[in-house]
């Protein structure tokens, strides 16, 4: 009798190993025994591989090491039956055993946030050194290097343009085209990287925020989440939303702010649930930020960011070796910087928030949504920002375009979105614009507080009305978007149909009703 020692293989179970390995064992004969063969077929999905065992005399064990636990077998003869005389595998010992799983970090992604911080003090380091480098040489040694130079001032330009057709080519090869749009853009790094790299990230703000998230009982929650899953579920034929899960988190946060990232973990703060007036706002806030999700824009302002970056190192290292003293290569260093982000890093960023909003219009009409909304929440932001007292900047000094502006933008949308709406069966709109409801109860507002500016002091002027703080919980009853009639899925829960146009505007008093039915 023998006892066979086996390390076993990733997989768990003896008996639930999957995938194509065979092992073959040979017991040798040893001490007069014949000579048995005996043959051992495994699952798993590693790659195959032969052993050979040698028997040993009775009582010592026999072993094969492989990659995790032990594992005991018995080998024996039958002796119970003659006839069947031969080594019999029988399990003694425990079962296999496997490590637990370890996520490889994303590589790429990594090696570059990494580096970027790096990149710029070596290109320092460089410059500085080829600067002291060239100022330490005598002036005869300088002069001989210009000659030289200029005589090979052909062979340098040639190389200098054999590496832009490089760097061309490279870039050429990472063009992608983006979806819904099909706008060809630059991708350095792959959608898989990214995907890998946004686990990490939610699980970071999972970490950051565990003390904030409401329960998913509270209307808050509820109302998000309905309104995603509306918005994923009717714009199930782009294969960018089908794929992701998407998952809802709320931040007890008053910051006016929602951000989607690319592997579909929703984060939205109270502070916009707040900003909103209604729930065809809130679908066009989520579509804008589900659009930057499923068109990858992370991966396309990275890459861009990277290309930048790695061109800015040769600009930097000019600078230091050229500039004679530290202080104005700082000066240098500090214009780049201002230069890079004025001219390539903001306008791109602007350009990728556009593209959001018209993506996101659209998401936000196939979901049957009004999306005359859309515009009549930018204006509600540009006045909430001036009550509020935030300073306003010029756009070209800004990652997001201005609330004017993106209001022309969205008003130039509205009409394709309208068809795009139509064509998907929506029931019918309400014939009063919300845009107009909205323009006509601000000049009422403004009208009362110029005649009582004219008044004087006395009399007590109602502020500006601001959206409702209770939006959730009154939405509640009324979370969905109205539904086409060949909708092929039924979402659970009831199905508001919005039909009131105060529902996209400010609250207005009675009497200022009245003036805006008689003005109309």
């Amino acid at each position: 009798m023998a006892l066979l020692c086996v390390h076993a293989l990733r997989g768990g179970r003896f008996c639930s190993l999957s995938a194509l390995l065979t092992r073959n064992f040979q017991v040798r004969k040893q001490a007069g025994h014949p000579v048995k063969k005996a043959s051992w077929s495994l699952s798993s999905r590693s790659s195959c591989h032969t052993v050979h065992l040698r028997a040993t005399p009775a009582g010592l064990p026999l072993s094969l090491h492989g990659n995790a636990g032990r594992v005991c077998y018995q080998i024996s003869p039958k002796i119970t039956s003659p006839p069947q005389s031969g080594p019999v595998l029988l399990q003694c010992g425990h079962h296999f055993h496997t490590s637990a799983v370890v996520r490889a970090l994303p590589a790429a992604p990594l090696i570059w946030m990494v580096l970027k911080p790096l990149q710029k003090l070596l290109a320092i380091i460089l410059g500085r050194s080829i600067r002291k480098w060239w100022v330490a040489l005598p002036a005869n040694r300088r002069q001989l290097m210009r000659e030289w130079a200029w005589q090979r001032r052909w062979q340098l330009a040639a190389m200098t343009g054999v590496a832009m057709v490089i760097v061309a080519l490279l870039l050429l090869t990472h063009l992608d085209e983006s979806p819904v749009t099909g706008r060809t853009r630059l991708l350095v790094f792959s959608r898989q990287n990214y995907m890998e790299l946004a686990a990490l990230t939610s699980d970071a703000y999972m970490e950051e925020f565990a003390e904030l998230f409401v329960p998913e009982t509270d209307p808050r929650h509820q109302v998000v989440e309905r309104v995603v899953q509306h918005l994923a579920q009717r714009n199930s034929d782009i294969p960018e939303m089908s794929e992701v899960t998407w998952s809802v988190h709320v931040v007890q946060s008053p910051n006016t702010n929602a951000f989607v990232l690319p592997n579909g973990k929703v984060f939205m703060f109270t502070g916009m649930l707040d900003a909103v007036a209604d729930v065809h706002q809130l679908s066009i806030v989520l579509g804008h930020e589900m659009a930057h999700a499923l068109l990858g824009h992370s991966a396309e302002q990275a890459s861009l960011s990277h290309v930048v970056d790695l061109l800015s190192v040769v600009l930097l290292t000019a600078i230091w070796a050229v500039c004679p003293r530290d202080s104005l290569a700082l000066l240098g260093q500090w214009v780049q910087d201002k230069l890079t982000q004025f001219m390539f890093n903001r306008p791109y960023s602007r350009k990728l928030e556009a593209e959001a909003d018209q993506v996101g219009l659209q998401l936000a009409a196939k979901a049957c949504a009004d999306v005359r909304a859309g515009p009549v929440f930018w204006q509600q932001m540009e006045i909430r920002d001036q009550l509020s007292g935030e300073p306003t900047f010029p756009e070209w000094l800004s990652t997001h375009p201005s609330h004017r502006n993106r209001v022309t933008q969205l008003d130039r949308l509205i009409p394709q979105a309208l068809e795009l709406r139509e064509s998907c069966l929506c029931p019918a709109l309400p014939a009063t614009d919300p845009r107009t409801v909205f323009s006509k109860s601000v000049r009422v507002l403004l009208e009362k507080a110029n005649d009582h500016g004219r008044a004087g002091p006395g009399e007590s002027l109602k502020p500006l009305p601001r959206s409702p703080t209770r939006l959730p919980a009154a939405l509640l009853a009324q979370t969905m978007l109205p539904l086409s009639p060949n909708t092929d899925q039924e979402i659970k829960g009831p199905v508001p149909v919005i039909t009131s146009d105060k529902a996209v505007a400010p609250p207005v008093p009675a009497e200022e009703q009245h003036r805006v039915q008689s003005t109309s």
